[in-house]
């Protein structure tokens, strides 16, 4: 009799119990899924201004095509040098100055005014030198005439660059036609004579009047040109070259 009324395994009651704890979680569920539900949310969709901004970049990115290098020293002018003129002289042009050069230019074509008394019996002596030549100069009051060591110029100098050279003094001055030179020279070669002439007879010309020692220094003609050939040296075969050498 006491087996009948203990309750057997299964009954009612303990399901009634154990209902709502199995039922729990089931309730629960729906709160656990609420979440996953909003997770997936939708992307937002790329502007269209976006894209219009890589289509730049992406040809900004484009490889710029090859040039072909230029040739050097394409866009070099030639340089002509007159005949006289110093090849080594800077031109006031490349410095950037505007005009400079022309008015230089003027400046030095235009005579020297000199005041210069010429006297009959006016004697105006002075040495002249270039490299290893020597001129002694003498001016007087004359038309024009130039007698180098007993010949005149033409024989002397028969290069008409040469001639012109010797006439630019007394032509800057305007006494090219009034006055006479003679010269005896000695040493050096034809230009170096031509030039250690002209600068004499500049020389001459500061005793005559020192006040053209600016505008003949201007134009060059004052300065001494000392460059000459260096001697040979003992055991060398020139100035500075040497033999070469042999170990056997």
């Amino acid at each position: 009799m006491i087996d009948d009324e203990t309750p057997a395994e299964g009954t009612p009651e303990e399901d009634a119990v154990e209902a709502p704890e199995a039922a729990a979680p089931e309730a629960e569920q729906p709160e656990a899924e609420t979440p996953a539900e909003e997770a997936p949310a939708e992307e937002p969709t790329p502007e269209p201004v976006a894209e219009a901004d890589a289509g730049e970049d992406e040809a900004e990115e484009e490889p710029t095509p090859r040039e072909k290098p230029a040739i050097p020293g394409m866009d070099l002018e030639v340089d002509i040098v007159e005949e006289g003129a110093d090849p080594l002289a800077l031109e006031d042009g490349e410095d950037g100055e505007d005009g400079s050069e022309d008015e230089d230019d003027l400046l030095l074509q235009q005579p020297i005014t000199a005041a210069i008394e010429l006297a009959a019996d006016a004697r105006y002596r002075a040495t002249g030198k270039r490299k290893t030549a020597v001129a002694r100069v003498i001016l007087k009051p004359g038309t024009g005439v130039y007698i180098i060591n007993g010949k005149t110029m033409d024989q002397y100098f028969p290069r008409p660059t040469l001639q012109r050279n010797i006439r630019q003094p007394l032509e800057a001055v305007g006494y090219e036609e009034k006055m006479d030179v003679i010269a005896r020279m000695h040493g050096g070669g034809v230009s170096a004579q031509a030039g250690a002439l002209r600068h004499g007879i500049s020389r001459a010309l500061l005793e005559a009047d020192p006040n053209l020692r600016g505008e003949l220094k201007r134009r060059g003609f004052l300065t001494r040109d000392a460059r000459a050939k260096e001697r040979k040296k003992a055991g060398l075969k020139k100035a500075r070259k040497r033999p070469q050498f042999s170990k056997r």
